[in-house]
């Protein structure tokens, strides 16, 4: 009975690991109403802190179809009811007909900044393939979850944080063209690269919001050309430091470089930064930090500054009613973490045998 056992296909059990990102420069330029027309490009790096998908085909001893936990738990027996709109989208997309077991858990809060909602949705897919034996290129993973967030779900998120989270890595990811967009790792030294991260913190401000709401009136506004100077120069500032990162002249210049697109993106839109968030930036600023910005699309979320080690300690201090989350780049991009293709059923069965 074991080689007839073996030769049936199993019920696997998948994870995917995805990680967050953080975006350097160049924010902005990865809305499609922009790049399509004029070209964009952003520095980011994809950061040790992940998004965890587990699905499983369910077996068919209940009455729901599937089940869904996120911050909610749902049961449905089709998948048009299931409220989680990515899973629902993708799960149509994918077509998947059988009942399936899918967990969400997240090493940070959604709609921090740190490219959450598109870390899920390449994640998801990742995860949902691999149930159906395919696995995709980190290409093809992030053009669809592209497709899921700006057509099937009109999100206005741009297409960077897909890319990132794919890919992995510290990137130059250039968008527009033929080509959609291409990857250019950010290849340093060792220790330039380990000098780098450690020049960098983040804080969590505490508040979450809704990041599409604030990017759509940032989107209007560019489709209005309000922005065009700002976008042509943030584009530039993605050359000016990737050259500092690659030279090997003093990591200070990219700091400076911070703080000054954070002072170009907050003239956006009035809803980028706030009263609170000012006072944090300026805190550090004062406590020594060389420059920074607030992550994604503005309101709340992550805080990074650049700042030399030895004035780090006193930012903490002065920052201290703050969550500090240490971190280090990642390179992996979405990956499938673990992949048991032998179901609970036929252990029972093979166990039955013997």
């Amino acid at each position: 009975g074991h080689a007839e056992l073996l030769a049936r296909p199993g019920k696997p059990m998948i994870i995917s690991r995805t990680p967050f990102r953080i975006s350097f420069f160049g924010g902005g330029t990865d809305y499609p109403a922009w790049y399509r027309q004029n070209g964009g490009a952003v520095l980011a790096t994809t950061i040790d802190k992940y998004c965890y998908i587990t699905c499983r085909y369910l077996p068919p001893f209940f009455e729901h179809r599937s089940r869904i936990v996120w911050s909610q738990i749902e049961h449905v027996r089709e998948t048009a009811e299931i409220k989680h709109p990515a899973v629902r989208e993708i799960m149509a997309f994918l077509d998947i007909q059988d009942g399936v077991e899918i967990h969400h858990d997240g090493d940070l809060p959604a709609r921090s900044g740190l490219g959450s909602s598109s870390s899920f949705a390449v994640g998801m897919l990742n995860a949902l393939y691999a149930l159906k034996g395919i696995m995709p290129s980190k290409r093809q993973l992030a053009l669809e979850a592209v497709r899921v967030e700006q057509e099937f779900l009109r999100e206005n998120v741009g297409t960077q944080d897909q890319i990132s989270a794919a890919f992995g890595g510290l990137n130059r990811i250039s968008l527009g063209g033929s080509e959609d967009f291409s990857v250019s790792p950010v290849i340093l030294p060792a220790e330039r690269l380990q000098s780098f991260q450690e020049h960098l913190m983040l804080f969590f401000t505490g508040l979450s919001r809704n990041a599409s709401d604030i990017a759509g009136a940032q989107i209007e506004a560019t489709n209005q050309n309000q922005n065009n100077r700002q976008l042509t120069e943030m584009h530039q500032m993605v050359d000016e430091a990737t050259a500092i990162l690659s030279g090997n002249g003093d990591l200070d210049g990219f700091g400076r470089m911070l703080h000054e697109t954070w002072q170009l993106k907050r003239s956006l839109t009035d809803r980028i930064t706030s009263s609170h968030i000012d006072e944090i930036y300026e805190s550090g600023l004062a406590a020594g930090a060389t420059g920074g910005k607030l992550l994604g699309a503005g309101g709340g979320g992550f805080m990074l500054f650049f700042a030399k080690p030895e004035v780090q300690g006193s930012i903490k201090d002065r920052l201290k009613h703050l969550l500090n989350v240490p971190f280090r780049f990642e390179s992996t991009g979405s990956q499938i973490i673990f992949y048991d293709p032998q179901s609970v059923e036929q252990r029972i069965e093979a166990l039955s045998q013997n």
